[in-house]
C-alpha cells in the first residue's frame, strides 16, 4: 500500500464542513492561501506563469467510505464513482484554484471551497488545452450543475 505524506496546508475560511461551498464555481472570489512545506519550496519555481492550479487533497476530516452516496446536488443514491462526494475509499479531492499570487512558499488562490487546515498532497498547473474537454455527456449532473454556484454542503457525508 502507497501512503502519500502532504506537501502543505490549506488555509481558507471554512472552519466546518457544514454550509461550505461544494465546488469552486459556488466559491467564486473566497480567498485563501497554500501553505507549502519549505522542503518543497524549490518546486514552485515557474508556476507563477499559470493563472490556475489543480490542487489535489486529502478530505481529513471524512472517516470510512459508502459505496452510495446521496450527493448535494440530488436525492437519490449514486455510485460513488458517479459523484464528487468526498466519502470515498481513497478520501482525496481535487480543485481548480486561481492562483493570484506566490511569497516565497505561500501560494495565494481563490475559489477555495476547501476546509481550513486541510493536508495537499500535489499541485499542478491547470493548462486548458489538457484539462478542458467538450463533454458530450454529464450523466445525471445534466440540469443540476447551475446549482453548485450556491448549494452549501451539510453534514451528509461526516
Amino acid at each position: 500500500m502507497t501512503c502519500f505524506e502532504p506537501i502543505g496546508t490549506i488555509h481558507s475560511p471554512f472552519t466546518e464542513v457544514n454550509g461550505m461551498p461544494i465546488q469552486p464555481v459556488g466559491a467564486q472570489g473566497v480567498a485563501g492561501s497554500i501553505e507549502v512545506l519549505p522542503a518543497f519550496q524549490e518546486g514552485l519555481r515557474d508556476l507563477e506563469g499559470f493563472s490556475h492550479i489543480i490542487v489535489i487533497y486529502h478530505f481529513h476530516r471524512i472517516s470510512g467510505y459508502s459505496l452510495l452516496v446521496k450527493p448535494f446536488l440530488d436525492n437519490t443514491d449514486r455510485g460513488v464513482f458517479a459523484t464528487r462526494s468526498p466519502r470515498r475509499p481513497n478520501s482525496i479531492g481535487i480543485s481548480v484554484l486561481r492562483l493570484t499570487g506566490i511569497a516565497a512558499n505561500v501560494l495565494h488562490v481563490e475559489n477555495v471551497d476547501i476546509l481550513d487546515g486541510t493536508p495537499v498532497l500535489d499541485i499542478k498547473p491547470y493548462v486548458p488545452k489538457f484539462d478542458v474537454w467538450d463533454a458530450d455527456r454529464v450523466g445525471w449532473f445534466a440540469g443540476k450543475v447551475e446549482k453548485a454556484e450556491s448549494r452549501k454542503s451539510d453534514e451528509r457525508f461526516m
